[in-house]
């Protein structure tokens, strides 16, 4: 069995699975093993074409891979499908299917990068949410370059508690990136292995990593800038704020399907109270990057969590 921590969580796996840190053996709060898996819930409550859900168990499939069955936010039992073979459902685990468990817990998922700023108000996560493609992984990767630590990638699970500041639940696991991304960032040397055979993305170790929880600082939404919206970074206003940290949500149309929909829309509100929303407009070219790099540490310093420029 393999050892890991995912998003805060300690998890004992009977497979390898690819770009975690290892943790030191002990008990395990999720496994994931190899069984038997139905290809229905009987008592299924929400029957959708790729995934069923019956109280405590969620079946969802992959065709052509694997089909995955989760209990009770404690248990990933999966059984392949064709040709597929244990690392091509390792994939999914590390995404899809854990973003699910982490729903199943309780917990509040954006998909979100995010890497650890350190200024006079202590250290923060520093969260870059958007949909796929819109450069959260890049994002992270280039700020590595800059000397902060990768704390997730992708997948950002956020604990809520009362009394205390919304912390990202960290694990700093490795990027997933582009071949392109890779080379114009110049990190071939720390390129892995192909995330899936046949795809030009690769996990790339990132030069500094933090699995500590830590305070939100800031929550960035990218976008691509294109006329009439220019470059720069915009606050968004509470209610705004709100319903956009919910459309951020790990595979939000599972929010509704899972019944979180109020949980989603309390936590937004609870990490909205304690730091900024902010729209990071800037051109998909990566000839702009060091520049809004500048422009988003010249904003951290803003905000009072980065420390003045040396």
């Amino acid at each position: 069995m393999h050892a890991y921590r995912i998003c805060g969580v300690a998890v004992e796996s009977e497979i390898v699975l690819p770009g975690l840190i290892d943790r030191n053996a002990g008990a395990a709060d999720v496994t994931v093993a190899r069984g038997e898996v139905p290809k229905s819930l009987p008592g299924a409550v929400v029957d959708h074409a790729t995934y069923q859900i019956d109280g405590g168990r969620f079946l969802l499939c992959v065709p052509g891979v694997a089909r995955f069955l989760l209990e009770g936010g404690s248990r990933i039992t999966f059984a392949l499908e064709g040709d597929a073979d244990a690392a091509d459902a390792a994939i999914f685990i590390l995404g899809t299917v854990f973003g699910i468990l982490l729903q199943q817990r309780g917990d509040f998922v954006l998909h979100a990068s995010a890497v650890r700023v350190d200024g006079p108000k202590g250290p923060h996560a520093m969260l870059f949410a958007g949909s796929s493609g819109a450069g959260k992984s890049t994002m992270a990767a280039a700020l590595g370059r800059r000397g902060y630590a990768m704390i997730n990638d992708d997948v950002c699970a956020i604990a809520v508690r009362k009394g205390e500041m919304p912390k990202v639940l960290s694990d700093g696991r490795q990027l997933k990136l582009w071949a392109n991304a890779v080379d114009k960032l110049d990190l071939g040397a720390a390129k892995g292995c192909a995330v899936r055979n046949k795809l030009q993305k690769f996990y790339v170790a990132p030069p500094q990593a933090d699995d500590t929880p830590l305070p939100v600082g800031a929550i960035y939404v990218l976008r691509e800038s294109r006329p009439p919206k220019q470059d720069g970074i915009e606050q968004v206003h509470f209610v705004d704020a709100t319903l956009l940290i919910r459309r951020n949500a790990y595979r939000p149309r599972l929010v509704k399907a899972l019944g979180q929909d109020a949980l989603y829309l309390q936590s937004a509100a609870a990490v909205i109270s304690t730091a900024g929303v902010f729209m990071f407009l800037r051109p998909m070219d990566f000839r702009a990057m060091d520049g809004g790099l500048d422009r988003l540490e010249a904003h951290w310093r803003d905000l009072g969590l980065l420390g003045a420029a040396s």
